[in-house]
């Protein structure tokens, strides 16, 4: 399956271990943390609307005070997704667990409404293990969350500043749009299915969308066909970075192996032989 690698400021790798359904898994770590998840994204339409709802688990892990912190994620959905007044909305209950500590956080994103001015509200509280409430949390997550009550709430977290022009290019953080750089330099270090190297994807940020699509269209059915030729023998896909696990409660997950940076360094990604060419259109 495809993959990504970064390693601007911290070391983190991501892999698409299924494809049907469609399952991603990612590691990050630093001097200062480790970070992990791997998700499932379930989709629903509506017509005029599309749901985006993450199944899986992320976690999180500070060094420096040797806190896991584990949480869910809440429901995305993408209004007028065919008119050009385009929002988001985000809804549900996150959970977020101290594992070490055993302090709970629970909070409530409020689902907009179209009789309402109000948006992106967001609301909970953190708890110990003797259920004695800590603080209380409020705020937008557009905009600023406050830990207290006010007005001597004090300000806990805001969003960075947006690029320029942001809204012409699909509303990407400076974060979103440094993803698909490729530098000469780094791409002799990189695997041979980093997505970055998709030439669908190379040409829809030159702006040739017809051959994009085209391009698309082709992997698409390359991948189609390696599927069913794997079924045909009887072959179940391995992920290279990855390994499924099972949990004492039944619960499936994906453990890194700890094998990417290894195999990056020695003896590099161009020693060694990769079992699919993701990104061959011949």
């Amino acid at each position: 399956m495809n993959a990504f690698e970064r390693t601007r400021v911290s070391g983190s790798f991501a892999e698409q271990v299924n494809h049907h359904p469609p399952v991603s898994a990612c590691y990050a770590e630093s001097k200062n943390y480790k970070f992990w998840q791997d998700v499932r994204i379930k989709t629903k339409f509506w017509g005029k609307s599309m749901e985006i709802l993450p199944v899986g688990s992320v976690h999180l892990e500070l060094l420096s005070s040797g806190s896991h912190y584990q949480w869910n994620k809440v429901t995305t959905c993408v209004h007028n997704i065919f008119s050009g007044q385009r929002w988001v909305d985000q809804y549900g209950e996150m959970t977020i667990r101290d594992l070490s500590h055993d302090v709970t956080c629970k909070l409530t994103f409020v689902k907009a409404s179209y009789w309402s001015d109000k948006r992106h509200e967001v609301f909970g509280t953190v708890v110990n293990k003797q259920g004695d409430v800590i603080c209380n949390l409020s705020g937008q997550w557009t905009e600023a969350i406050y830990c207290g009550v006010a007005p001597a709430a004090k300000c806990i977290w805001r969003p960075g500043t947006m690029p320029e022009d942001y809204e012409l290019y699909y509303g990407f953080t400076r974060f979103a749009i440094e993803l698909n750089e490729l530098d000469p330099q780094m791409a002799k270090l990189l695997p041979p299915t980093d997505s970055r190297f998709r030439p669908d994807q190379r040409l829809l940020e030159e702006g040739n969308i017809a051959a994009a699509e085209a391009v698309k269209s082709q992997l698409e059915q390359n991948q189609r066909e390696r599927r069913k030729q794997r079924e045909e023998h009887g072959i179940e896909y391995q992920p290279m970075w990855f390994r499924k696990e099972t949990t004492k409660d039944g619960k499936e997950h994906w453990t890194y192996t700890h094998k990417y940076w290894e195999t990056r360094t020695n003896p590099g990604f161009s020693s060694i032989s990769f079992p699919e060419k993701l990104w061959d259109c011949l």
